[in-house]
């Protein structure tokens, strides 16, 4: 959903519904010739999304409880069916102030939150519920992944911003109009030295988890993170250089949500849950034989 998100707004389909929770006034689906058909469509169909990610989560929720998961997984699958409420009310706020770039920005950061949780509901789903907290490896380590994730963070804030400045702004209705004040150039350079940032620490995390000979797991969800780093980082420098191509907004927007969940794998994979050791009977010296 934060791709068909982006959809909306490279398209202009921002307002194809002009209020919140109704589509158009007084009707919850699209009325005909109240907006493009075109833009119609798109924006209904991100919002019909809403109630899908809402049921996949229903389903987590329930199953979570039926299986009697441990607390943290409770939590996790709490949080992000309300998490997908959460959005859709600040979708609807966005659309009701006609989208101002600080309501987008506000709307698509907690995004990147549910990604996040997703991302260590996923790994600790697959963790027993009986087995023993582990540290993979050293506190030290996993300490520069929580700095490396703030890293993240920033760059996920400065990337909202230079969006906020840019022309895509939702709607072509909207304009300039609403957006943020700065200079894009500007934004987009204090936007990739939060990156380059976030790249150093992610690359100096990878590198003590090889000096310290870590989990296999671990190394191969630190190279494959620092892989997708450089493909997000090539599409940003495409979108500087060519006037942010309609297509790499979608793209751009992917990556984040790819690098996002495997900075949250990354994370996860310092503290893990190991089945406990079986007991071996110890045999009987007074046994005949």
């Amino acid at each position: 959903i934060t791709v068909t998100g982006s959809i909306v707004r490279v398209t202009g389909s921002g307002l194809g519904c002009d209020t919140w929770p109704n589509c158009q006034e007084g009707s919850l689906v699209p009325v005909a010739g109240a907006a493009p058909a075109i833009h119609q469509a798109i924006e209904f169909g991100n919002r019909l999304l809403t109630f899908v990610l809402a049921a996949i989560a229903i389903a987590v929720f329930v199953a979570v409880l039926r299986a009697g998961r441990r607390r943290e997984i409770f939590v996790y699958a709490l949080v992000s069916g309300l998490g997908i409420v959460l959005q859709a009310v600040l979708g609807g706020i966005s659309v009701l102030l006609d989208l101002q770039w600080w309501t987008v920005a506000i709307h698509f950061l907690p995004s990147m939150i549910l990604v996040w949780i997703a991302a260590l509901l996923y790994m600790r789903l697959a963790e027993p519920d009986d087995g023993q907290p582990v540290r993979m490896f050293p506190q030290s380590i996993r300490t520069m992944t929580v700095i490396a994730a703030v890293a993240l963070s920033v760059v996920l804030i400065t990337g909202t911003m230079v969006t906020g400045a840019g022309v895509h702004s939702g709607d072509a209705g909207v304009g300039m109009e609403g957006r943020l004040e700065v200079d894009i150039e500007l934004m987009a350079y204090i936007h990739a030295a939060t990156m380059y940032l976030y790249l150093a620490a992610t690359a100096l995390v990878t590198w003590q988890l090889h000096r310290r000979n870590a989990p296999q797991a671990a190394l191969r969800t630190a190279y494959v993170l620092i892989a997708m780093i450089f493909v997000q980082w090539a599409i940003g420098i495409i979108q500087f250089n060519l006037g942010i191509p309609r297509w790499t907004v979608p793209a751009h927007i992917a990556m984040s949500s790819v690098v996002v969940a495997f900075s949250a794998f990354l994370y996860a994979h310092g503290k893990r849950r190991v089945s406990p050791a079986p007991v071996t009977p110890k045999a009987d010296a007074n046994a005949p034989g």
